[in-house]
């Protein structure tokens, strides 16, 4: 009797320990199934800066260790283009008195924008001038990014300028842009907007007309050749960290207010 009640217990412990197994599938199941379409249908504006691409990562890594779990999907990867001014096409403004042209601060300041803006997990596209595939580029946002003219004006010739679309299909957009690149990067560089500067041929800016209506674009001179020199030839990473940070105020639906320099 003894030993049949032995068996008995044995019985019932392997049930139980079943049973336990099979819970911890379902809730394990039922968590990859509510982290996938998480990712998939929550608005990006909603998501802290990175968030999206850890679910991503741990659902891809928890879907290879267990093949029972279900497979992620992957969230497409949101995308931004940068335009390095005159790049492809000419030099732009020239430094008579060193050689210093616009298009190699442009490009070197574009190539660090995308580097950082592809670390917070986006797919950048570094655009020339008149890239092919500016026609009808879709992006969250593109910035085409300049520099002011190396000639001696004025002691007040300093600081940058921006301009949107001058008949933006979404204007509410367009704004939003300009005034989160516009905080981040005062902020962040030091430099003022040079304000009320910016030229027509700025607004009308060729890319504008280009790229797809819903592409929000801003083009920004980041500063002048002559006294902003310094700034934009040994400190291009602080430059490229200002429009940088206005592209992921704006994608984030951050508070666009002016902000102290830091």
């Amino acid at each position: 009797m003894q030993e049949e009640q032995g068996h008995t217990y044995a019985r019932r412990a392997r049930r139980a320990s079943m049973n336990i197994l099979r819970q911890l599938y379902v809730v394990f199941g039922v968590g990859a199934v509510l982290a996938t379409l998480f990712t998939a249908w929550t608005p990006l504006g909603l998501i802290p800066s990175g968030l999206a691409q850890q679910f991503t990562d741990l659902l891809g890594s928890s879907s290879s260790n267990n093949s029972a779990f279900p497979t992620a999907t992957a969230r497409p990867r949101p995308r931004i283009g940068i335009v390095a001014g005159h790049w492809g096409n000419d030099s732009g403004a020239v430094c008579n008195d060193t050689g210093l042209t616009e298009v190699e601060l442009n490009l070197d300041v574009a190539t660090r924008v995308k580097e950082k803006l592809t670390a917070e997990g986006f797919d950048v596209d570094l655009l020339q001038e008149f890239d092919d595939q500016l026609e009808g580029y879709q992006a969250l946002a593109l910035v085409s990014i300049h520099a002011d003219t190396c000639q001696f004006i004025d002691n007040n010739a300093t600081g940058f300028k921006l301009a949107a679309a001058l008949a933006s299909a979404r204007p509410e957009r367009a704004n939003r842009l300009l005034a989160c690149v516009r905080s981040r990067y005062e902020a962040t560089t030091g430099l003022r907007d040079h304000s009320g500067s910016a030229t027509a041929h700025m607004s009308s800016y060729h890319a504008f007309n280009e790229v797809h209506t819903d592409t929000t674009a801003v083009i920004i001179e980041a500063g002048f050749m002559n006294l902003d020199r310094q700034i934009l030839t040994q400190q291009p990473d602080l430059i490229a960290e200002g429009i940088a940070q206005g592209v992921l105020c704006y994608i984030y639906n951050e508070d666009a207010s002016p902000v102290e320099a830091e």
